[in-house]
């Protein structure tokens, strides 16, 4: 994923069209995988896109592999 792709978010029912203006590496912490108690020191670092979308004033960052791309 690069900047000026087309992306869409996979589990969004309004399936909006956003642009990705940045990548950044951030931490998450999935609680449905890794349980409800929080350690950052063990959590990692995963790409995220900055999106913008056109029913936002600001960006969002949104992890990669929650989005699709539909332009290459």
């Amino acid at each position: 994923m690069k900047v000026g792709d087309l992306v869409r978010h996979k589990d969004s029912p309004s399936r909006s069209t956003g642009i990705v203006v940045d990548s950044v590496q951030k931490k998450i912490w999935r609680t449905h995988t890794q349980g409800a108690k929080v350690d950052w020191d063990t959590a990692r670092a995963e790409p995220h896109a900055v999106v913008m979308f056109a029913h936002n004033t600001e960006t969002i960052n949104i992890p990669v592999v929650e989005l699709e791309i539909i332009n290459e």
